[in-house]
């Protein structure tokens, strides 16, 4: 059940925003007078599960339906034989006027100055197909020799740079937009570092570089962080290695080495800081080990086979490496101090929920108004976009490209249980990657096209419809492969 969840928000967030990319791309080109043929959620490979379109004023719906035809048809010579391409394709063009008038009253193909709305069978994004572009959804046979007025081609340079940068410009404006939304509807919640009374919790390569369990971060590179996500973001993108603790009472520096990122990517570590709070029962499961072994709600561990340990952590990893066990639990009992024998089950557990850490650290809301909640969600938007291109530079580096993940590792972000703040936050925060991945200046992406567009508007040439076609195909081959290999790389973390 829980990975069904997970699969479940994985879906409804990539569709979220495939709609929201695609429909920036239809706006533009709607605004600028130029048609758009199909807009499609998912692919739809020889058929649809579903395909509409308005004719002469009304809506037609068909469901699991064969694909329209393209309004084309094959070239012949004086001989009526089919002439060919290079590649031995037949050669098509497009249907004139006079041949789409001829066509029956219900085919589709009659009324080109309407878009065909659909969702595709396979679930690996969409498109919005755009009179007159050749992309990866049309090749160059498609275009006739002369651009007509209500095609992407026929367009001045800055219209076309709009249209094709409509997607990323709604992927970025649609995360501004949900934080925004986020940050009026629950306002910003956060526990402050300095509010950290039980000092912090480290993971393994943190305790290997010289930190230990309940050190309390005071500083790092000089500046008190206000969170422990400002914390992670500045030692792990910021590269800032100068970190300040007090332990037992004293103030010591820790410097973390110049590959420390490298590291954590190698080690594939996560929760590097945590905040401890004590272990107290807050309910039993019922019949369970620790209920069996008299331990009630409200006892508070101190102690576990005579070693001293209060942290809700360092408890917890006791009973996991300890499973099977039976194990002496001191807990203080309100002014009594008892000792309880708990069997740990097999999979390292006694069956309490503890009290949650919000009971012990105080934490800070900051509450945000309609229209303070605009600036500060835009704000939120572009600093995660900066941190995010940050990253990128690890993404070129060995330890960086094992961790390439798919699917796969991209579900495992979303909580097991459905969570609408932790959905819109993931939501937001893909929006904000997709925008910029699809910037990114490789043919086929939105960033490809924009960068034949400026070598137009520098050589005042523009590429040939075959070789923006090629570009296309080669861009395609090459995202398939990043993308093969993105989830192969989530099979093998699954199983070695």
């Amino acid at each position: 059940m829980d990975i069904l969840i997970r699969i479940l928000q994985l879906i409804a967030s990539l569709c979220f925003l495939v709609l929201i990319h695609e429909l920036g791309h239809f706006t533009f080109a709607r605004l600028f007078g130029v048609r758009v043929e199909k807009f499609y959620m998912f692919f739809n490979y020889k058929c649809s599960i579903v395909r509409a379109k308005k004719i002469n004023g009304k809506w037609q719906i068909k469901w699991f339906a064969k694909n329209v035809e393209e309004p084309t048809v094959t070239v012949t010579d004086e001989n009526g034989n089919t002439l060919k391409d290079e590649n031995d394709n037949d050669l098509l063009r497009p249907m004139t006027a006079k041949e789409l008038n001829a066509l029956p009253v219900d085919d589709w193909r009659r009324y080109p100055e309407t878009t065909e709305w659909g969702i595709g069978w396979i679930p690996l994004g969409g498109y919005c197909s755009i009179c007159g572009m050749v992309d990866e959804t049309k090749d160059v046979n498609q275009l006739g020799d002369v651009a007509q007025p209500w095609e992407y081609r026929s367009q001045s340079i800055w219209k076309r740079m709009l249209i094709i940068t409509g997607g990323v410009m709604f992927n970025l404006i649609g995360a501004m937009v949900i934080y925004g939304a986020m940050l009026s509807h629950w306002g910003e919640q956060y526990v402050p570092m300095a509010n950290a009374d039980y000092g912090e919790q480290f993971s393994e390569i943190m305790l290997k570089h010289g930190f230990e369990n309940g050190d309390k971060i005071v500083a790092v590179n000089g500046v008190m962080p206000l969170t422990i996500k400002e914390t992670i973001n500045k030692i792990l993108i910021d590269e800032e290695h100068n970190i300040t603790v007090v332990r037992n009472g004293d103030t010591l520096d820790i410097i973390l080495p110049d590959d420390f990122t490298n590291q954590v990517i190698a080690d594939n570590a996560s929760g590097l800081i945590d905040f401890r709070f004590p272990f107290v029962c807050a309910d039993l499961l019922e019949g369970g080990n620790a209920s069996q072994g008299g331990m009630i709600k409200g006892d508070s561990v101190i102690a576990l086979d005579g070693n001293a340990m209060f942290a809700f952590q360092d408890v917890s990893q006791y009973i996991h490496q300890h499973a099977s066990d039976t194990i002496e639990f001191t807990v203080v009992r309100a002014s009594d101090t008892l000792a309880l024998n708990i069997l740990a089950s097999d999979e390292g557990t006694i069956g309490v929920y503890p009290v949650t850490p919000d009971n012990y650290l105080v934490t800070e809301t900051k509450q945000y108004g309609f229209f303070s909640a605009i600036p500060a969600g835009i704000e939120k938007g572009w600093e995660t976009l900066v941190n995010y291109v940050k990253q990128m530079k690890y993404l070129f580096s060995s330890e960086g490209v094992k961790q390439v993940g798919g699917f796969g590792t991209i579900g495992k972000l979303f909580p097991p249980h459905w969570d609408w703040f932790a959905f819109w936050s993931m939501t937001a925060f893909l929006s904000v990657i997709l925008a910029f991945m699809n910037i990114l200046p490789i043919p086929v992406l939105d960033g490809g096209y924009l960068l034949f567009l400026l070598y137009e508007l520098i050589t005042r040439r523009k590429p040939s419809d075959k070789f923006l076609e090629r570009a296309s195909t080669i861009g395609f081959i090459l995202l398939l492969a990043l993308m093969i290999y993105a989830n192969l790389n989530d099979i093998l973390k699954l199983f070695f």
